[in-house]
């Protein structure tokens, strides 16, 4: 049967298409699979041939052109009667720990390239399915080149918000950021890594810039340092307090024009605890870290205030929060302290994992 079409906009009525379906199943019942794949893939199931025959080799040619692409679903973006469960804003969604080589800008080295990883996050209104996750490292990736500040991270945090249609977004950054810090009498220098992250959120247009810092150091108790003194002046038996490696998690707002480096909320956190854990360590070192440590003794409550002496010090830095873990080597459990100042930090609860996640890795 030949059927000429002349009519672009001429629409076969539902007998005319039966009986084209006859005559396709009628071929089909003396054509090969082969040859009812070869007509067209969907071909099999009209004419109730069963499952169609896949290719199965990747087809390597094959180009994904702008029809092809429109004609894909798209469920994230699909109607608000396919979401599941309560139509609930969702405050934060997107993806975590994409990693890339990203340059900073430091005080005293110039621009340096550090591995970092990426936390990129938007609101998502009550009404919306989803959203589509990679237009997030899109986004990000077109400021990747650049020389990082908090400047370039608002550029990628307004290209999030366009191009998901969000009002809310949320840019973390994690690097481990190195500095030489010299010995204590011997005159060497080392690397020491420091744990940072820069964050910035904005939420209903008011922006904050966050950096988090976990800064490492050692802590003698005050009070087994004079109990050991006790036991030479009374007894004239040897005794040793006891310290341990700590970890402070400071993190603070940064405000104003005047920039903070990394290398200033470091060197502010050393002149608030001086006892950092050492690099470079020959025997005149460690008796002098031991001196040291025996003039700044130092409890939890004392490192939480210490540390909010030196943050209140600094006019580029607003609200803060002081997260202090002593890992005792006295006891088997830590102590733990937690000091905010001002709304940013506040809150009711704490994150079950918190204190956990001060360990020191090396």
């Amino acid at each position: 049967m030949n059927i000429h079409m002349t009519d672009r906009d001429y629409n076969p009525g539902r007998e005319e298409a039966e009986a084209a379906l006859a005559t396709l199943r009628l071929w089909a019942a003396r054509a090969s699979d082969a040859e009812i794949v070869a007509l067209a893939p969907e071909a099999g199931a009209l004419v109730g041939g069963g499952y169609p025959v896949m290719s199965r080799e990747y087809p390597s040619d094959f180009i994904a052109d702008d029809i092809y692409k429109d004609s894909m679903p798209d469920l994230q973006n699909g109607p608000a009667s396919l979401i599941v469960g309560a139509k609930q804003t969702i405050q934060h969604v997107g993806i975590s720990n994409f990693r890339l080589p990203i340059n900073y800008r430091t005080r005293d080295n110039g621009p340096l390239t550090l591995e970092t990883s990426v936390t990129g996050t938007v609101s998502l209104e009550a009404e919306k399915k989803g959203i589509n996750m990679s237009r997030i490292m899109r986004s990000f990736y077109a400021h990747a080149e650049r020389d990082f500040s908090f400047g370039v991270i608002e550029h990628a945090l307004e290209d999030y918000l366009t191009n998901l249609g969000s009002f809310d977004a949320r840019i973390q950054m994690r690097f481990s950021f190195p500095m030489k810090v010299g010995s204590l009498r011997s005159g060497l220098s080392g690397w020491q890594y420091y744990d940072i992250a820069l964050e910035l959120v904005d939420v209903a247009g008011l922006r904050t810039r966050i950096m988090h810092l976990d800064f490492v150091y050692s802590s003698t108790c005050p009070c087994s340092l004079e109990l050991s003194e006790h036991a030479r002046q009374t007894r004239g038996q040897m005794a040793t307090p006891h310290s341990q490696r700590s970890v402070a998690r400071i993190s603070v707002q940064v405000q104003g024009d005047t920039c903070l480096w990394f290398e200033d909320l470091i060197e502010l956190a050393r002149s608030a605890v001086p006892t950092e854990t050492q690099v470079m360590v020959k025997r005149e070192d460690e008796q002098a870290f031991a001196e040291l440590n025996a003039a700044n003794p130092i409890f939890v409550e004392d490192a939480a205030r210490s540390f909010c002496a030196a943050l209140q010090s600094d006019p580029r830095i607003g609200d803060f929060r002081v997260v202090a873990s002593h890992q005792e080597s006295l006891h088997s459990h830590d102590a733990v302290s937690v000091l905010t100042v001002g709304e940013t930090f506040a809150a009711t609860s704490l994150d079950p994992k918190l204190f956990a996640s001060l360990y020191h890795v090396g």
